[in-house]
């Protein structure tokens, strides 16, 4: 008699965990943390994160030209203040956005300390485009 189950409760099983499954691993994974760039601003212009957590921003360029998000120190900042690159490459904490994109990087936080996100294509920074991160 259960042989005739057995297929349709093997399935439902399967599917029990496979959601099982995809619930601890974005459990385990960091908050999704969107960021818009409007008016040469980042919106929001303030973060706090625990250390240790992992965190993937989504920036979304709004603006008609291109923006870059620079996360780091004060000194980092300064450093790309006086820098010359226009675009960046791999570094999770340097990427561009290029106008009207949309792009993804995953930060882990790894001590606690005050972090700027900053953008230094020319006279950005100091219109202002900077917003700061706690990491508590």
């Amino acid at each position: 008699m259960l042989g005739r189950y057995r297929l349709p409760l093997t399935l439902a099983l399967a599917g029990l965990l496979v959601i099982a499954w995809a619930v601890m691993v974005l459990a385990a994974s960091g908050p999704t943390v969107p960021v818009d760039i409007k008016y040469s601003r980042f919106e929001p212009d303030e973060f706090r994160f625990k250390a240790g957590q992992e965190v993937t921003f989504v920036i979304f360029n709004d603006d008609p030209i291109d923006h870059e998000f620079i996360l780091g120190d004060q000194a980092v900042q300064d450093g790309h203040e006086l820098g010359t690159e226009a675009h960046h490459g791999s570094i999770p904490t340097e990427v561009s956005v290029p106008a009207g994109a949309t792009v993804e990087t995953t930060i882990t936080f790894d001590r606690p300390g005050e972090l700027i996100i900053g953008c230094h294509l020319p006279g950005h920074y100091a219109y202002g485009m900077k917003a700061i991160v706690t990491v508590r």
